[in-house]
Order: C-alpha cells, then sequence, then structure tokens
C-alpha cells in the first residue's frame, strides 16, 4: 500500500478534480503491476496497473488507495476491470466518499466472491485526498490559509513591506503548493498591494494550472493585473451593485465574474456562499494566501481546515502587522487550539501545517461505508 501511495502521488498536480489514486498488483510476495491515475478522463490506477500484470493477475491481490468505482463516469467502472483479470482479493486504504459509489464498489466485488480489505494506512491515503473528501462529504473545499510570519506572529511592518519575509527555498515551496491546489484566493487588498501572478513558477510534466479566485466587494481589480497574463482561470467575485462598466472591463480581459451576497453586518463577502460556489466548480483544495483582513474573516469564522505557516527567524517588532485580529478571550481554556499535522525546516524557515478541530474530523474519519 505505501507503493501505491507513491504511486498515486505522482498525480498530485495533475488529477483535478479527480482524487489521486494509485494500485499494485501483487502475485507471490512479488509486484507484477502498477498503475497510477494521472488526469481526468484518463483511465484509473487499477486499470494501468491490471493490464501492466496481464495474466499474472488472475488469482492476485490488488493494493489499491481508494475504493474501485462501480459507476460509469469518465471512465469505464473499474470494478469491471478487476472482474474481468480474476483478482482473489482486494485491499483498499479508504472508501471512496463519492455519493454515487460510498461502499458500493466494496460491495459488488464481495458480492462477486472477491476477499476485500479495507482501511490499510487509511489516514495517509485520507490525507493525499484530503480537498475530494472533504468536498464530498461536506460540499465545500478543504481551506488551507498560506501566511507567512514572524516570530512574533506578523505578516509586514507597519509600512506594510512584507517581501520578503521569508527566504528563496520557502518560496519555491509555496510554488509547489500552488500547483497542488484546485484554486488560489486572495482577498483584492493583496491585488492592489502586491500585483501577483498567482499562477505557479514549476516546470512538472504533469501540472494543471489553478483557478485564480479573487474577492472583490466593489470590482476594484485593475484590468492591466499581471494576473491577466498568466495561465489558469480567472474568477472574481463581487457584491450585487458591482459597476456595469468596471464588469464589462474585468470580462473583455477574460475574467469570469459572479456576484456574491455580502457578509454579515454587511462586510465583505459571504464566504459560505463562496465555498459552495468553488464546490459546484468541482474545486477540491483552495489554497487562500491572505493578508491580516481576510485571515480575520476566514478564522473568525472558523471556515479554516489547516493553517499553513512559513515561519521566519526574525522578529518585526512593535506596530508591525498581525497576521490576524483575533480576540480578545477572556480564558485561556476559550482560544481555539490547532493541532500541530507536520513540520519541517526548509533552509532558514519552518514550515507548519497546523489542523483546525474541523480539520481534524475530516482527516480522522474513517469513511467505512
Amino acid at each position: 500500500m505505501a507503493e501505491a501511495l507513491t504511486l498515486a502521488r505522482r498525480g498530485l498536480y495533475s488529477t483535478h478534480p479527480n482524487p489521486r489514486v494509485g494500485a499494485v498488483v501483487v502475485r507471490d510476495g512479488q509486484i507484477v503491476g502498477r498503475g497510477a491515475h494521472l488526469r481526468a478522463g484518463d483511465a484509473h490506477a487499477e486499470v494501468f496497473a491490471l493490464a501492466q500484470a496481464g495474466e499474472r493477475a488472475r488469482g492476485a491481490t490488488l493494493y489499491v488507495t481508494l475504493e474501485p468505482c462501480c459507476h460509469h463516469g469518465r471512465t469505464p467502472p473499474c470494478t469491471d476491470a478487476i472482474l474481468t483479470a480474476g483478482v482473489a482479493s482486494v485491499v483498499i486504504a479508504i472508501a471512496d466518499p463519492n455519493p454515487r459509489v460510498r461502499g458500493g464498489g466494496i460491495a459488488l466485488l464481495q458480492q462477486q466472491g472477491l476477499q476485500v480489505e479495507l482501511g490499510c494506512l487509511a489516514e495517509e491515503a485520507t490525507a493525499l485526498n484530503i480537498g475530494f473528501v472533504r468536498r464530498m462529504r461536506s460540499g465545500r473545499p478543504w481551506i488551507r490559509l498560506k501566511q507567512a510570519q514572524s516570530l512574533d506572529g506578523c505578516v509586514a511592518l507597519a509600512s506594510g513591506e512584507s517581501q520578503w519575509l521569508t527566504g528563496s527555498a520557502a518560496r519555491a515551496d509555496v510554488q509547489r503548493e500552488r500547483a497542488a491546489a484546485s484554486a488560489i484566493v486572495v482577498g483584492v487588498g493583496t491585488v492592489l498591494a502586491d500585483n501577483p501572478r498567482l499562477a505557479p513558477r514549476v516546470d512538472f510534466p504533469l501540472c494543471r494550472f489553478p483557478h485564480k479566485i479573487i474577492l472583490d466587494s466593489h470590482l476594484r481589480t485593475p484590468a492591466d493585473a499581471a494576473l491577466f497574463d498568466t495561465p489558469g482561470e480567472i474568477w472574481i467575485f463581487h457584491g450585487q451593485d458591482a459597476d456595469p462598466e468596471r464588469r464589462i472591463r474585468l470580462i473583455q480581459r477574460g475574467a469570469h465574474l459572479q456576484g456574491l451576497p455580502m457578509g454579515p453586518k454587511g462586510v465583505g463577502l459571504d464566504l459560505a456562499a463562496l465555498w459552495t460556489a468553488l464546490a459546484q466548480r468541482e474545486c477540491n483544495e483552495v489554497l487562500v494566501e491572505a493578508g491580516p483582513e481576510l485571515a480575520t474573516s476566514l478564522l473568525r469564522g472558523g471556515w479554516v481546515d489547516e493553517w499553513l505557516l512559513y515561519l521566519a527567524p526574525k522578529i518585526l517588532g512593535e506596530g508591525a502587522q498581525p497576521a490576524a485580529r483575533l480576540g480578545p478571550y477572556a480564558q485561556l481554556d476559550a482560544v481555539p487550539s490547532w493541532r500541530l499535522w507536520r513540520a519541517e525546516t526548509i533552509a532558514g524557515d519552518v514550515k507548519l501545517q497546523l489542523l483546525s478541530a474541523e480539520g481534524q474530523s475530516c482527516l480522522q474519519e474513517s469513511f467505512k461505508p
């Protein structure tokens, strides 16, 4: 199963909106077939692995990171290929959370006399497809808040200067995180202040470009912004009273525009409506590159599943801009708690991945049918 997960990671940047899946066929203790799903519309991992195994698949064991599909989607059901190949048993990491499958593939294989085992390396398999799992189970994407911070929890000097807080190695890692996301979300304030390109600067043979999502209540996005000159669809979400002339200019630049209701007390956009809209566009993992204002809205609203922090060994000092403005809290036990999920050193900086209580629940759920 560990080998199957390694194969699944080949699709980390390319399978959107499908899950990343790997499969191996084992006969007499030897791997005789390997496969990975790489693009939506291409054959699934099981089909590749069984084809490579050929006749050696008869009586063998298939290891697969996600329950085989049992319905016609972009490709035929994988359960058909498994039964045709004559596999004797199937070991599955996690059940497919897609309502069109969700235990149906397992039940069909068992009805045909195959031995099925579920749960091998389940947490690792769930983590690899956490956005797909979140969308299928909750109707919204996995929301990953990305920030670069100093040791005193600040993202910029009092003047607003923030480039570059972290080193070049950490910034290169951010490009990989961008490439793995279905969509990158920024507020219009970031567009106006930093004029970001929002397209990952990577050179992978298999890489799709994420959607670029701008939250812009009053359509202040400049028509000559750098993000218009990089690959990836552009979606600008705005308030219902957006200026028609600004709409026309941005549409002429290739942007897709959608109005959303305003948030509580008329401040910002309705984030619940935003996540629903992105899920409808089959976005699995959303990387939010937020300044203090947007980060505050996300954290106060309880929307963040994962907080991705690049921690620089610097003190920005008095007057520096905090990562978010939260509290005040009357008691320590009222302060939200985060689980340290992963930590690594990247040159002189530290990358931390923290899970909220909601994120922990999503990761730890077994997803058995």
